[in-house]
């Protein structure tokens, strides 16, 4: 892990002065992505760990083939320092090459950022993606430098030798999929399942009818039934001022977020909305969504490429041991509100942040 966080602090000193000149594709891969690579315990000097312009089977090839046991088990493909990364063709292309090779793994990068997509999955290739980070401190705002290596160390040697892609790419679009097919049962139950939940209730009088009504209640209480909230973004004038008004919902904050950005959300969406499924409101804005007991808010949601970013209206000085992903902001500037920030990455940290969301709630509940 020392030598990960080493390189990023390396490369965050010269990324500017790169970025300002631009970098073409080769100088991007030996400055920036090689030392990365090296760092994560790739030698890419030796062909039997990773291969260079590794053939693909329309006679093209792919940057990179990282190996274990000699056989490819993730690609890379490389771009121009200044890229954006986003466009489609480029990511279908990348996706493609590995999952005709049989490779699970892929990732789309220009040195700093760095995209990883699972290819088996049943899905448009830019939905395959599962998470991504970038060493551009602009772009991981919040998060601590350790955050970011945990999040480059899950494509080390070591790490992928482990089956810890595998894990985190099954558990995550896991629960994507159980989540869908929840929404299908719920929204439009079968006859089998109404009959089901008819015989553990117990209760003759009730009708399959006012089953099947209480599980859409239910299901939309709790679930991510899409939502609008009317924001006043500006003004002109006129005779008189007009506002003008544009409209945020779910979708656009998940709008190209990795997966597991998505199910982190939903997670944590769902446990503030089910701490007072009457009372709690929540409400899109542009820049964050917040969610508020009354009109009290007790929690802000920030959605980035590479985790979450979370505000609480709680004194830091009251917490015990928290987390090291979480920090005072009383004195500095900050989107959402309250004086306590978060930066969560992975589900497995939700545990651990639950009770100050819940601590939040109860205090601004009492107000």
């Amino acid at each position: 892990m020392d030598k990960v966080i080493k390189c990023i602090e390396n490369l965050r000193l010269i990324l500017e002065k790169h970025r300002k000149y631009g970098l073409k594709e080769y100088p991007t891969r030996t400055i920036f992505i090689d030392p990365m690579l090296q760092a994560l315990g790739w030698d890419v000097r030796d062909p039997d760990d990773v291969e260079l312009e590794f053939p693909t089977i329309d006679g093209k090839s792919v940057d990179y083939a990282l190996k274990i046991n000699n056989k490819p088990i993730l690609f890379i493909e490389a771009k121009p320092l200044n890229d954006q990364l986003d466009d489609v063709k480029s990511i279908t292309q990348v996706v493609g090459y590995a999952a005709n090779a049989g490779v699970e793994w892929c990732i789309l990068t220009n040195g700093i950022k760095y995209k990883v997509y699972k290819t088996s999955e049943k899905a448009e290739a830019p939905k395959k993606l599962l998470f991504e980070i970038s060493l551009d401190p602009k772009e991981t705002e919040g998060m601590k430098i350790q955050q970011i290596a945990e999040q480059f160390s899950r494509f080390s040697r070591d790490s992928i030798a482990r089956g810890v892609l595998d894990e985190i790419g099954e558990q995550i679009f896991t629960i994507s999929k159980v989540r869908k097919a929840l929404d299908k049962i719920y929204m439009d139950p079968p006859n089998s399942f109404i009959k089901l939940i008819r015989e553990s209730v117990g209760d003759e009088n009730i009708k399959p009818a006012q089953i099947e009504k209480a599980l859409k209640m239910l299901w939309s209480q709790s679930s991510n039934i899409e939502t609008h909230s009317t924001v006043s973004i500006g003004s002109i004038r006129s005779a008189k001022y007009k506002e003008i008004r544009k409209e945020f919902s779910e979708e656009y904050h998940l709008k190209g977020k990795p997966q597991e950005v998505i199910e982190l959300f939903r997670i944590i969406d769902k446990f503030c909305r089910e701490l007072d499924p009457v009372n709690v409101q929540r409400n899109f804005l542009k820049l964050y969504i917040s969610y508020s007991f009354k009109k009290s808010i007790f929690c802000c949601v920030k959605l980035q490429q590479s985790g979450l970013r979370i505000w609480l209206k709680l004194n830091y000085s009251d917490l015990i041991n928290p987390p090291e992903y979480v920090r005072d902001v009383s004195r500095i500037g900050h989107w959402g509100v309250g004086d306590v920030e978060i930066s969560i990455d992975n589900i497995g940290k939700f545990q651990n942040i639950k009770m100050l969301i819940q601590k939040s709630f109860e205090i601004n509940r009492q107000k």
